[in-house]
């Protein structure tokens, strides 16, 4: 099976998020193609997609799908043995529920809060319309304990299309620092250490594009994710590896990254970039790793 995904920025395209993580949330392959929203590049990548008319948007098998719930719908059917829902029938459709309002509603939380992976603010004071949002979230959140199958620590015990739909809920309150209970606080943690997740920031970072107008004039805090492991860029070293662990390319001179000691090489600048925001991301690099 082959399946493109249409996206825009990783740091600010929430719904590019939840598109991407439809896929790899779930090791489903994929070839992603990305343009930065309001340039005439994206214009012409959606074009590609037509009649899609925001990101993201999906070519599966060859047909075109838009979206995030019509693609999250149309891979639970391709990929039954990867349990996008939950199995049993009670759980699923309370799944499906929490996910339709997570689509259709929170206009509060998503015009006051953009998705932005670059920050952590602190001093963001919410409006009273916000915090009613934030509440409803936990609320949700909390209703789905009685449909855990696991005990995994996700919404529905074990990774499900519902934990794809939330985080960039989860995000927003890591960036913002909105006020939530301990059990919310923790499921967001959860949410920011989940490897794709991690991998995707990571990759927006790199970018190292800033969207106008989605910064606010706030002091940040450090991001509340996990520590991401030390590592720089390097020149002229030699590397322990030939091929680029990604493409398996031959190692370009402009793109050697020291981590603990030890020069791993990639085929070009961003396949660095994107493992020096976090190594531990990327279990193809740590793989290289002697000692580790």
């Amino acid at each position: 099976m082959t399946h493109e995904l249409a996206i825009g920025d990783r740091t600010y395209s929430s719904w590019s998020l939840r598109g991407w993580l439809a896929f790899a949330g779930f090791n489903i392959p994929l070839t992603t193609r990305k343009a930065r929203m309001y340039s005439p590049e994206f214009a012409a990548l959606l074009a590609d997609f037509a009649p899609a008319r925001l990101v993201p948007a999906a070519r599966i098998n060859g047909t075109v799908v838009w979206d995030t719930l019509a693609i999250a719908e149309t891979l639970a059917e391709l990929y039954p043995e990867k349990h996008l829902w939950p199995a049993a029938p009670t759980a699923r459709a309370h799944a499906r529920a929490i996910v339709a309002e997570m689509h259709s509603g929170f206009v509060a939380l998503r015009s006051a809060c953009t998705m932005n992976l670059r920050h952590s603010y602190a001093g963001f004071t919410p409006k009273a319309e916000v915090l009613a949002d934030v509440a409803r979230v936990e609320q949700l959140w909390e209703s789905c304990a009685a449909h855990d199958e696991s005990g995994g620590g996700w919404l529905f015990g074990h990774y499900s299309l519902a934990d794809v739909f939330y985080a960039p809920v989860a995000t927003r309150i890591a960036t913002y620092n909105l006020p939530v209970g301990p059990r919310a606080q923790t499921y967001v943690a959860k949410s920011l250490a989940f490897p794709a997740f991690r991998r995707w920031r990571a990759m927006g970072l790199a970018e190292g594009f800033v969207q106008p107008g989605y910064d606010l004039d706030l002091p940040s805090s450090p991001w509340p994710g996990p520590t991401p492991l030390a590592a720089r860029a390097v020149e002229g070293k030699a590397a322990i590896n030939t091929l680029c662990p990604y493409s398996g390319k031959p190692v370009a001179a402009n793109a050697l990254l020291e981590i603990d000691g030890q020069v791993i090489g990639f085929c070009n600048p961003f396949c660095r970039d994107k493992t020096l925001h976090d190594p531990e991301a990327w279990p193809e690099t740590m793989a290289l790793l002697t000692g580790r």
